[in-house]
């Protein structure tokens, strides 16, 4: 079984940051792709960014381009997701998701963490 566990999520102010971690557990994510998606109230969960674990590619979504990165920390099975310059329309519930194929769909991942409540005031 595969556990992830996200935190760092809260409430501030637009133009503020956060930082989001997501720790692994379970098994070796050496060959996996780590990514996080965002769903708001009524809309549809969406990808925000995704890194592989051996080359460390990274791929964002257009909406967080420049503003989000994310990096893993391969000895403690965990990966961040560093939001900045953060807007009203970021706030959404975020999932880690961890999977053998990645990318931007859902459905590239296996594994899901409960999400985390991210909100930010105009």
């Amino acid at each position: 079984q595969v556990q992830l566990v996200e935190s760092g999520g809260g409430l501030v102010q637009a133009g503020g940051s956060l930082r989001l971690s997501c720790v692994a557990s379970g098994r070796t994510f050496s060959s996996y792709a780590m990514g996080w998606f965002r769903q708001a109230p009524g809309k549809e969960r969406e990808f925000v960014a995704t890194v592989r674990w051996r080359a460390g590619r990274t791929s964002f979504a257009d909406s967080v381009k420049g503003r989000f990165t994310i990096a893993r920390d391969n000895a403690k099975n965990t990966v961040y997701l560093h939001m900045n310059s953060l807007k009203p329309e970021d706030t959404a519930v975020y999932y880690c998701a961890a999977g053998s194929t990645g990318g931007a769909s859902a459905h590239g991942y296996d594994y899901w963490g409960q999400g985390t409540q991210v909100t930010v005031s105009s």
